[in-house]
This record gives C-alpha cells, structure tokens and sequence, in this order.
C-alpha cells in the first residue's frame, strides 16, 4: 500500500488534467493515473482550434503534451497506468493501477471517450483526410459538403 493521497485523478485527457492542474496548484496531493494511452482522444486530433490561448491553432497532441508538463510542473504525480480495479465502499478509497493499490482521499473520474471507428474497408487510411471523429471539431471542413454520420447518442 501506498501512502494516502488527496486526490486520485483517473484519466489524462483535457479534463483529467485540467483538474490536476487546479488541485495541485491548491496544495493537494494528486496522482493522476494517466492509462497507458495518456492524453485522450485529442492525442488523435490535428489542429485544434476551438482551444482558448491558441489564435493560430494546435495541434492535438502538442496541445496535451503542454497540459501534461503544466501539471507536473505543480506537482502532480502522473503514472501512465490502467486503472483496473476501484473499490469506493472503503476509506481512504482504493484504486488498483499497475499491480499497485493506490489510496485517495477523493477520486476524479475522468475517462472521457474512446473512438469506435466504423469496421469497413479504408476507414483507417482516411482517417484525418475525410474521415473524423469530432463533429464540432471537424465540422468546419465540411462546410457545403454532403456528410454521412455513423453512430448514435453521445458518439454522433
């Protein structure tokens, strides 16, 4: 067993890390569990625009790479790891992550969203060339283009 944190973030996407950013900067010990895929869904995306602070845009991955080290730069404690196992009847709570029992005395779930790509022939070459995964990301690259979407509740 590891020693208490106050704060046990799992997720590294925008909100997991957001939410780093502020608990660290508020003296709270904080592990952020990342996944071994750290950094969500924008670790996919080319240009960002739509992110406030960047009139010229970012690319996705630069965009997280630069929410990661700020992080860290206040102190969170970021281990790219899965977390496997939770267990919220205890306390301090318990998460299970790289074989490691972690306890926290709070636990931020931030998982977001994980892309469901559409099994068909070519998909994957034209992903980022036709192909998208965010409407309101994308969605000013089809202006005045028939689109198709594939999906239904939160995913379309």
């Amino acid at each position: 067993m590891s020693s208490v944190f106050d704060v046990i973030i799992i997720g590294s996407g925008p909100a997991g890390l957001t939410a780093g950013i502020y608990t660290s900067r508020g003296n709270a010990a904080t592990l952020l569990l990342a996944g071994s895929k750290w950094g969500g869904q924008l670790m996919l995306t080319s240009v960002v625009d739509n992110f406030p602070g960047f009139p010229e845009g970012i690319m996705g991955p630069d965009l997280m790479a630069k929410m990661k080290d700020q992080a860290v730069r206040f102190g969170v404690d970021f281990r790219p790891l899965d977390a496997t196992v939770v267990n919220f009847q205890k306390k301090p709570f318990e998460v299970v992550a790289g074989g490691e029992t972690f306890l926290g005395k709070a636990v931020i779930v931030a998982t977001g969203a994980e892309t469901v790509w559409l099994d068909a022939p070519g998909v994957n070459s034209f992903i980022g060339k036709g192909i998208s995964s965010c409407a309101p990301c994308d969605a000013p690259f089809f202006r005045n283009k028939k689109v198709a979407v594939v999906g239904g509740g939160d995913s379309a």
